[in-house]
């Protein structure tokens, strides 16, 4: 015989389902998910990544005439704990975050936030000067900022007559 435990439904509790969160976070996820298959449709072939494996922070992409700027969202990570590197024109940004180890007095009762590896790859438009990338991390926010090569910049040509 195989007992089953059943979880009590309180009114506003969030139960953890098997894909490992609320609903609209497992949509969210998924979302990113196929987010990123439009940017690199051949990642979900490279080895070790799993369609819902680790988790994904999300990313803004600035860009002006000279530069580039990436933010992406690390909270509660330590900026030892993060790599950032240029391949061609794909940025990539990965780490770990790791859970802080606390003594388990009961049982949870909500648990929203991920832990473990995570990479994310940005492909840039256009060329990037590579020696000059800057990447700074302040309140859980890594700012990166990549000028543009000389030849990726808008040119400005006079009409002659």
């Amino acid at each position: 015989m195989k007992l089953i435990r059943r979880e009590r439904q309180d009114r506003g509790a969030v139960t953890r389902g098997q894909g490992g969160g609320t609903p609209n976070l497992e949509l969210n996820r998924l979302r990113q998910q196929i987010d990123s298959l439009f940017e690199d449709p051949l990642s979900i072939f490279a080895p070790g990544t799993s369609f819902f494996e680790g988790w994904t922070p999300p990313v803004d992409v600035f860009e002006d005439k000279d530069k580039y700027a990436v933010r992406a969202e690390l909270p509660g990570m330590k900026k030892e704990d993060i790599e950032v590197s240029l391949d061609g024109n794909t940025l990539t940004i990965s780490g770990e975050r790791t859970q802080e180890e606390e003594k388990k007095e009961g049982e949870t009762y909500r648990a929203e936030r991920f832990f473990g590896r995570f990479q994310r790859s940005i492909t840039l438009p256009a060329p990037v000067q590579a020696d000059k990338i800057e990447a700074s991390y302040k309140d859980g926010v890594l700012t990166i900022r990549a000028p543009k090569s000389e030849e990726a910049k808008p040119k400005q040509i006079a009409v002659k007559s």
